[in-house]
């Protein structure tokens, strides 16, 4: 049976979200979190996305996530099977991880309030579940994407995007004065949100898309189009192909050679490892992928070959 389609356009936002499997939780301790966190900032640096925001809670996510380019089946499909692998291998687990498919909200970025109203549903989740007492701040919740946008920008994770959330409250320049701006009017919505009087988030619950009107009607005649199509994500894997292609290319320049000479070089040459690595760290593409384009032979070669040019490079920088 056909899947239903994702809408995957160049510069969309959604808000992302996915449970523990018959909601098991998925982060047992802050390690787990953390690898998260580092797995995502992997993901961003692999498929160029941005974030605005996320929560972490004990068996489901949140995400705010903008995607330059029309990647984000690739990107997610990424992001949760490795860490599925993981978390997996830490615990000794095996299996599923995650329930089904990530549910994925498509979100109006053009200034209307929209993305706004999803950062503040995302970042104010745990305050709607009760894991603050009352009196906390919000910021003392580590695993937001909240108190990261309190820091100075050098200190922040280079993935998270923080002037279009800044500009919807109306923070002007990101400085001491504006993050404390911003702070306070965080806290006010806090309280509004433990009073009940943070609005409806039903839509957000329940709902595909988050945008105007017109907006919307733009996704449904699009949607209409496609209808009946089984769609399999063969144009994202074609544009994640592209760029793996690009960097291959660029890399044979850089080098002086040919695709022939790949062929006359030795599996485990040392030249091609570097470009596996590359390969490996700014694309998705997986292994037996990056094998055959560097003709290192099976792909546990490559792997291998990668995993002593690093551990070479470590022992010399020490």
């Amino acid at each position: 049976m056909p899947r239903n389609l994702r809408l995957e356009y160049e510069g969309a936002i959604y808000h992302l979200m996915n449970r523990g499997d018959h909601r098991e939780d998925i982060f047992v301790d802050e390690k787990d979190r953390a690898r998260f966190l580092e797995t995502l900032g992997e993901t961003c640096q692999k498929t160029d996305w941005q974030v605005h925001g996320f929560c972490l809670m004990q068996n489901h996510f949140h995400l705010v996530v903008e995607t330059p380019k029309a990647n984000l089946s690739v990107g997610m499909q990424w992001l949760l099977g490795t860490y599925t692998a993981r978390f997996n291998r830490r615990h000794r687990f095996f299996g599923h991880l995650f329930s089904g498919r990530f549910k994925s909200l498509i979100v109006d970025g053009s200034g209307n309030g929209y993305l706004k109203t999803v950062c503040d549903y995302v970042h104010l989740n745990l305050v709607r579940a009760n894991l603050l007492r009352e009196g906390e701040p919000l910021e003392s919740y580590g695993w937001s994407g909240y108190p990261q946008y309190l820091k100075a920008p050098e200190a922040r994770p280079k993935w998270l995007r923080t002037d279009r959330l800044f500009g919807a409250w109306g923070v002007q320049q990101d400085d001491a004065a504006g993050r404390r701006q911003f702070a306070g009017c965080m806290e006010e919505r806090c309280v509004q949100e433990r009073n009940k009087q943070a609005g409806d988030w039903n839509r957000l619950r329940r709902g595909w898309c988050c945008r105007s009107k017109t907006l919307r009607q733009d996704m449904l005649e699009c949607i209409e189009q496609v209808k009946g199509i089984q769609h399999h994500g063969t144009e994202l894997l074609e544009s994640s192909e592209q760029k793996a292609a690009r960097l291959l290319e660029q890399m044979l320049r850089e080098a002086g050679w040919q695709q022939t000479d790949l062929r006359e070089l030795p599996k485990g040459d040392q030249g091609k490892a570097r470009m596996a690595a590359r390969l490996r760290t700014e694309t998705t593409m997986t292994w037996p992928w990056i094998a055959q384009q560097l003709e290192m032979g099976h792909w546990r070669t490559a792997a291998n070959a990668v995993n002593q040019e690093r551990t070479s490079l470590a022992t010399v920088s020490q």
